[in-house]
């Protein structure tokens, strides 16, 4: 395993101590999860662009780096649900796209890496999920709507569109002018 797969694979370390976090009421402890989570996050970036930099990409980096972005992001989304703080059908869409999208990717002789619009739908997903996962919104141990939660729950919906985007964009081919345009 080279370095840029071992720097994704490493990104797994941080989940429980996502996890422990975000159930946590302490403030602190969630402002401790939201660092674990983006730290998590930006060595997305990191393993890419070693990987490009260094002439590493892999077939098992192109598979390993969407799985584990994946679970980066449906497992603080699972525990969100569990907190009301976000709505299951939102999730739920999110899930089904990743799940389509992981059965046509297992059809495909050659896998390809993310395009703009999976960039996109990923990095919408991390600043919803940071939103949420930010404590502005606690008062002691319990969880109040304001204006910071709302702008979270913009963002998830944003976030969530984006998703569903991306997916179509993967399963219906593009037309000529499309392609020339992308």
């Amino acid at each position: 395993m080279n370095l840029p797969n071992s720097i994704t694979f490493s990104r797994l370390l941080g989940l429980p101590v996502i996890v422990y976090c975000l159930y946590d009421p302490s403030v602190t402890i969630r402002w401790l999860g939201l660092g674990v989570f983006l730290v998590a996050a930006l060595t997305d970036w990191l393993d890419g662009y070693l990987a490009r930099k260094l002439d590493l990409v892999t077939d098992l980096g192109k598979f390993l780096d969407p799985l584990v972005d994946k679970l980066l992001v449906l497992i603080p989304l699972l525990i969100l649900i569990d907190l009301h703080l976000v709505p299951a059908v939102g999730v739920c869409l999110i899930l089904a796209r990743e799940l389509t999208i992981a059965g046509w990717r297992v059809g495909q002789v050659q896998i390809s890496g993310a395009n703009i619009w999976g960039k996109l739908k990923t990095t919408s997903q991390i600043v919803a999920i940071s939103m949420l996962m930010a404590p502005l919104s606690m008062t002691s141990h319990n969880w109040q709507i304001d204006n910071w939660h709302l702008y979270g729950l913009v963002a998830f919906w944003i976030s969530v569109s984006l998703t569903l985007i991306s997916g179509a964009l993967y399963l219906v081919p593009p037309t000529t002018a499309v392609q020339k345009q992308l």
